[in-house]
């Protein structure tokens, strides 16, 4: 086989130059820009307060009202990132460029909103809710890893243009 009938294409890029223009133009950047790294803070002095419990069997109260907010800015940051996804793509949620991103947050959401569930319907006791919450905070972990990578492909490919 010849070296130019191997395939080299490059991979699709994450973004049309119009979609650029609209992702750096857009306000809904800054704010997503904004939430996903609160998110983190959140997340981590959540998850701290809810290893503190199963650890030591203190702290439920501060525990449950943490897990509670970092799933309040979990919708949040879904909301406006589907309005920044609309802005940019065209459309609210699974743009090709974020489907598989966008997929995996619907798990995310499911589990955090099963705690929220099983919260208030009493459905299972205090630690399985920490297990539970624990569960959410794994596969928000790996979403988070997800869009990391997405972002760092956008500015290999940012930076493979200019």
């Amino acid at each position: 086989m010849t070296p130019s009938a191997h395939n080299t294409t490059q991979p699709a890029a994450l973004y049309t130059a119009a979609q650029r223009a609209r992702r750096d133009s857009s306000h809904w950047t800054l704010v997503q820009g904004i939430l996903a790294p609160l998110q983190f803070v959140v997340f981590l002095i959540s998850l701290i307060l809810v290893l503190r419990y199963l650890w030591t069997g203190t702290g439920y109260e501060a525990a449950t009202w943490s897990i509670l907010i970092k799933t309040g800015v979990l919708y949040l940051i879904m909301v406006t990132g589907a309005i920044w996804e609309k802005v940019v793509f065209g459309q609210y949620l699974f743009a090709p460029a974020f489907f598989w991103e966008d997929v995996f947050s619907f798990a995310v959401i499911g589990l955090h909103t099963a705690y929220v569930w099983a919260l208030f319907s009493s459905a299972l006791e205090p630690v399985s809710l920490m297990l539970l919450a624990l569960l959410a905070y794994a596969a928000y972990v790996v979403n988070a890893g997800q869009f990391l990578l997405k972002l760092r492909a956008a500015r290999l490919q940012a930076e493979a243009t200019v």
